[in-house]
């Protein structure tokens, strides 16, 4: 048996399936990765929040950076993997879909809120470091562009994407409602991600301890790749294994 169809098992098997999704997911819609030859983490250099927080050259700087990502791949549209979830989803069977991507790209696709965690934001709002209110980015870069100084809020507080910055603490609610779901699922896939980055990649962890069984789909070697937690490991591409799977999976049984 292969390991698609193993995975369409698996799938056809749950109920309460908890997607955790990485970077490798969105390259198919023109996003770049972090951790690729031309990753976004190797190919500049990130504004810590400390920095964006007490200096007003690094938070041009900032909007400067985002201003210029928006242009490049900011009308990035949702590929199959994205709709094959949101397809997934409306058949009953998704719990949560965690996600480390901050492109918005699940939701684009039809993924509720009350079923997604982007537990590193998104950059399709913009949201008050003071207040808290969110608002559409497209005004905010539009003032940028005019007056070439990093936008405020009306209380007067900073404004930058609700994506976490390096150095920023993570949202406790978003993590609670993650592994809350890791707790309920009866189980993990794990698509296009390293599982390289804490706390995130601890998630699908958690499930197994109750013995959830644990898939992995990636491009590439995982941090879990050797752990024996792990069910099925398929090395490929997402996007021609994970939409195929899910399609067969939701196939009516005669």
């Amino acid at each position: 048996m292969s390991g698609t169809d193993q995975l369409v098992g698996l799938i056809a098997g749950a109920q309460r399936i908890l997607v955790f999704t990485g970077a490798g997911i969105s390259t198919a819609s023109g996003i770049p990765d972090y951790r690729g030859p031309q990753g976004v983490w190797k190919t500049r250099a990130p504004v810590y929040y400390h920095e964006f927080m007490t200096s007003a050259e690094h938070r041009r700087a900032y909007w400067q950076q985002k201003m210029e990502d928006a242009e490049t791949w900011g009308a990035a549209p949702p590929n199959e993997v994205h709709h094959a979830i949101a397809r997934l989803e409306r058949a009953g069977k998704v719990e949560m879909v965690v996600t480390q991507n901050v492109d918005g790209l699940h939701a684009a696709a039809g993924t509720s809120k009350e079923r997604l965690v982007e537990i590193h934001g998104t950059n399709r709002e913009i949201e008050c470091q003071t207040c808290g209110e969110r608002s559409d980015p497209g005004p905010h870069y539009a003032e940028f562009r005019r007056t070439g100084d990093a936008p405020l809020c009306h209380c007067g507080g900073f404004l930058k994407a609700a994506t976490i910055s390096f150095g920023q603490d993570l949202k406790a609610a978003e993590i609670a409602r993650a592994y809350e779901a890791a707790d309920r699922c009866d189980l993990v896939v794990a698509l296009g991600s390293t599982l390289a980055v804490h706390p995130a990649a601890s998630i699908p962890l958690y499930a197994t301890q109750r013995g959830t069984p644990y898939a992995i789909v990636n491009s590439g070697a995982t941090e879990h790749d050797r752990l024996s937690v792990v069910t099925l490991r398929i090395e490929g591409d997402v996007g021609a294994i994970v939409p195929v799977a899910i399609d067969r999976a939701l196939e009516p049984t005669t």
